[in-house]
């Protein structure tokens, strides 16, 4: 017998699997992955569309994981179809870098962002000029406070609308330590109550007190018929793209939305749209049509994956 399903945690190795039928009367079960999996160096990930097993003892375990659409390091997901970028306005001090490197990732796995900027009742300047950045480059942004509720219904009523667009999608909140993606969340579905953490002292870094990527049923939060699943992932404060491989120096153009309409009107063919003479993309950077901290996360992005060793490729 098989039956099929989503995984939506792990817990020591056990993983609890969203049913697509019920088995035994239960929607929900535990399973252990079989042991070809380690051997195979294969990694169950949250978001895994996988078969179940019952052996001849009645016990169940993961013998199968279907086709991925898309598999991320960070966030540790599998078959992602929309992401919120968090950015703090305030503590911790956002790195546009940083978050441009998330986008570019997501991107290049075909994963549709939106941007969420936080903590908007600290520094409403900030986070109006940061918003205008991210529309302009074509990005859906909201302007959010805990505080105040600000946003909350905005984002609310774009879960609801995507999840009528696509079967049972999977939405992820992701950003740096202590941007207020759990705080948020908790806005939006009170019933979750996740953990929130405080920020270190010393370095206004966030404690990261989501430590693994956990699926939570948008039916069970939402009902309506609203079918999908929300996940809230652990922070970070950086993404080494010279330890691990994100993408190729060639996919980098493509991972820059705003950039594509120049594609092909550059002088030269072989433009790195870094600082050539006769380079539409900076052109369009220059008539303020690109924004400056987007084409200087390019450049940061474009001079690591071009310097990088072939070996660490």
């Amino acid at each position: 017998m098989i039956i099929s399903g989503i995984v939506t945690k792990s817990v020591g190795g056990l993983f609890t699997v969203s049913l697509d039928s019920e088995y035994n009367g239960k929607k929900t079960v535990d399973a252990h992955a079989k042991g070809a999996f380690k051997h195979e160096k294969i990694t169950l990930l949250a978001g895994d569309r996988v078969e179940i097993s019952v052996n001849e003892n009645g016990e169940l375990y993961i013998s199968k994981i279907l086709e991925r659409k898309s598999s991320l390091i960070r966030p540790p997901l599998a078959n992602l179809d929309y992401i919120f970028v968090v950015i703090s306005c305030v503590k911790p001090a956002p790195v546009l870098e940083t978050i441009d490197k998330l986008i570019c990732i997501a991107e290049s796995k075909g994963i549709e962002c939106a941007i969420v900027i936080t903590k908007s009742d600290l520094d409403m300047d900030f986070a109006k000029s940061t918003a205008q950045i991210y529309k302009k480059s074509g990005f859906e942004t909201f302007v959010t406070s805990s505080e105040n509720g600000e946003g909350k219904e905005e984002i609310y009523n774009y879960i609801r609308a995507k999840c009528q667009e696509r079967e049972n999608p999977i939405f992820a909140f992701s950003g740096a330590s202590g941007a207020g993606k759990s705080t948020f969340i908790n806005l939006l579905f009170p019933d979750l109550a996740l953990e929130i953490g405080d920020l270190s002292r010393k370095n206004e870094r966030g404690k990261n007190t989501t430590r693994k990527t956990e699926l939570f049923s948008l039916e069970a939060l939402i009902g309506d018929g609203i079918r999908g699943y929300l996940a809230d992932t652990p922070g970070f404060t950086l993404l080494d793209f010279e330890r691990f491989d994100f993408f190729e120096l060639e996919q980098l153009f493509d991972t820059f939305r705003e950039f594509r309409e120049s594609e092909g009107k550059c002088r030269f063919t072989k433009c790195s749209h870094t600082k050539e003479q006769g380079c539409d993309v900076l052109r369009r950077v220059s008539e303020g049509e690109i924004p400056k901290t987007r084409h200087a996360s390019y450049v940061a992005l474009y001079n690591i994956l071009k310097s990088k060793p072939k070996w660490k490729k």
